[in-house]
């Protein structure tokens, strides 16, 4: 089987030169943030991915999680891990010294997230929700809740999850019904909620529950939800844990992949009720949920780079390997490798091109974050947000759903082997199922896309975003002698017309017919992210082709990346037309049926 290796080299363009470290070395305490320090924390993390997390995987999927009396085992060797995670301070790279973080931006952070993910989906969960649960408490809890929680969240001593479903609503929090009962200073909790990744285990000290839930006199709907934050085990004056609190398992799921990944009902106040404490205001806790539930759709964008990404590996390595016929036209000469058939060169072209555009528009939509969170200008920030919040449903939506068709054709060049458990390549189309699903299925990502973040504002934000694309455009004009970068120019531009199209269709739509314009949502969606992917591998040949005519040692490289990108201009970016097509014409027939030809 094949040994994950961080795809450092990739990584490091990305960050120092694509999408480039000088806007965020500008930032407040940001100064000392150099090409050398991205490069030692990637080599560390890899070290970290392939050595420890990588090895757990396989066995890990086989083994699963196991409950019994409300007590949630980890796989072997798990544990252990998540002890080395703790002791490496990985929990806290992004996160304020103040806690106990060492205040590196997002995007560095990022880096280490697709690594985890690369290596063991099951595991990096863990992290990931902490992580979430966090950000909320740091950005709307008091500060007393500040101070007994945070540290120990960023340290990973304690680990965090998110408790938002229940059995009746589904993806529709208005249908919440867990019930919060003011008591004194803190609330008791009575309800149950459904697939809560990591929601009990025995890795962490404490598990700090992030849980919504309606007080008595919540008016009906999502205006009346609050936030709670509801620990495991209750904690005393001296920050000591102290008894158990009314919370428990009482089953884990039976699923498609990450087995490894508990997936729990929880229920909450089965006996006297368990004890919350009120994140914020009363009736505002879904738009602090948010604050969560954004960062881990961002979060769960990079999940789908980094399935994707291994994805690819084991299926280059085994084409390198797997001898098998001879090569088209050679007559009755040697067997060969199958990655010298054409069609599987298409299949590993396809699945690399599209994982290196993908990594890229994530970590640019990282960028927007560190600035908007930290610009010293406030118009700035305001504008950043703008480009962020454009963006995260893309890279969710965009990443996910690809990384579905990333991992099911590293499945079929493995061929009848990939079919095959002990090969490893399906465990990666298994766990990459569940990411387009994740919080919010990819539909939830479109209607956000195009209600709240393009229509709301009349298509600014997006038409921003196309303008820096037209800006790339005039960039390759200095290069209309080279035949790639003329090739890559000419399919951009076709594909950016189209982005314009169907944005200015959805803006003018929107607000006389969001039905219609809602059928052409996820179209919209996996449009945007086909163009995003196509404008930054189009920056990357334009990088890559100064690169070696300067010279240098980056050669093959900037050779290979001229490559990738131009396979990417001739064979993916033309499906922005069909695309473009589904917006704006598709949806005669979605709303024109009545639901009885279902």
């Amino acid at each position: 089987m094949s040994v994950y290796q961080a795809p450092a080299a990739d990584m490091e363009f990305v960050v120092n030169e694509l999408v480039g470290l000088e806007p965020i070395q500008a930032l407040p305490g940001n100064e000392e943030i150099n090409a050398d320090l991205v490069s030692s924390i990637i080599e560390e993390a890899g070290k970290f991915a392939t050595g420890v997390l990588d090895p757990l995987n396989w066995p890990g999927d086989r083994e699963g999680a196991k409950l019994e009396n409300h007590v949630v085992t980890p796989a072997t060797g798990f544990a252990a891990a998540y002890k080395q995670f703790c002791d490496g301070g990985w929990g806290g790279l992004a996160n304020d010294p103040e806690w106990g973080g060492q205040g590196l931006p997002h995007i560095i952070q990022a880096l280490t997230a697709e690594m985890w993910n690369s290596s063991c989906m099951s595991f990096a969960l863990c992290p990931m929700l902490t992580a979430g649960a966090i950000q909320a408490i740091k950005r709307h809890g008091s500060d007393e809740l500040k101070e007994i929680f945070l540290k120990k969240l960023v340290s990973s001593e304690w680990s965090g999850t998110m408790n938002l479903t229940e059995p009746q609503a589904g993806s529709d929090l208005s249908a919440v019904r867990a019930k919060a009962i003011p008591d004194g200073d803190h609330y008791r909790i009575f309800g149950t909620k459904i697939y809560i990744t990591w929601g009990e285990h025995t890795m962490a000290d404490n598990i700090v529950h992030l849980v919504l839930a309606r007080t008595p006199d919540a008016p009906e709907g999502v205006k009346g939800i609050s936030l709670f934050v509801v620990p495991k085990f209750l904690v005393n004056a001296d920050g000591s844990i102290g008894p158990r609190n009314d919370v428990k398992c009482v089953s884990i799921e039976e699923k498609l992949g990450i087995h490894a990944s508990p997936t729990c009902v929880m229920a909450f106040g089965d006996d006297d009720g368990a004890i919350g404490y009120l994140v914020g205001e009363e009736n505002r806790g879904l738009q602090y949920m948010f604050t969560m539930m954004n960062f881990a759709r961002l979060e769960v964008g990079i999940e789908g780079v980094a399935i994707s990404e291994r994805s690819y590996q084991r299926a280059a390595e085994f084409a390198k390997g797997r001898i098998q016929g001879r090569s088209i036209g050679a007559g009755s000469g040697e067997r060969v490798s199958i990655i010298h058939h054409p069609d599987v060169r298409r299949m590993l072209l396809t699945m690399k091109s599209q994982v290196e555009a993908m990594r890229a528009v994530a970590l640019q939509t990282c960028s927007y974050l560190d600035r908007a969170l930290h610009h010293a200008d406030e118009a700035e920030r305001a504008n950043y947000q703008s480009l962020f919040d454009l963006l995260t449903p893309v890279v969710k939506g965009w990443c996910t759903e690809q990384s579905i068709e990333i991992t099911s054709m590293g499945v079929q060049v493995h061929g009848g082997m990939g079919f095959i458990e002990e090969t490893g390549a399906a465990q990666y189309l298994r766990d990459a199922r569940i990411t387009p699903i994740y919080e919010g299925t990819t539909g939830i990502q479109a209607n956000d896309l195009i209600g709240r973040k393009v229509s709301s504002e009349h298509g600014v934000t997006a038409f921003q975003l196309i303008g820096f694309m037209r800006q790339t455009l005039h960039d390759l004009d200095a290069f209309k002698d080279h035949s790639g970068l003329s090739m890559i120019r000419d399919k951009f531009e076709i594909s950016v017309e189209a982005l314009e199209e169907s944005v200015r269709w959805v803006v003018e739509t929107y607000s006389k017919d969001p039905q219609t314009a809602s059928a052409g949502s996820v179209p919209l969606l996996k449009l945007f992210g086909t163009v995003a992917g196509g404008w930054m591998l189009a920056r990357s040949a334009i990088i890559a082709k100064t690169g070696l005519d300067a010279g240098g040692s980056n050669a093959k490289f900037y050779r290979n990346k001229l490559a990738t990108s131009r396979f990417y201009a001739e064979n993916i970016l033309p499906l922005s037309g069909v695309l473009k097509d589904q917006v704006v014409a598709g949806h005669k027939t979605i709303v024109a049926l009545d639901e009885s030809y279902f």
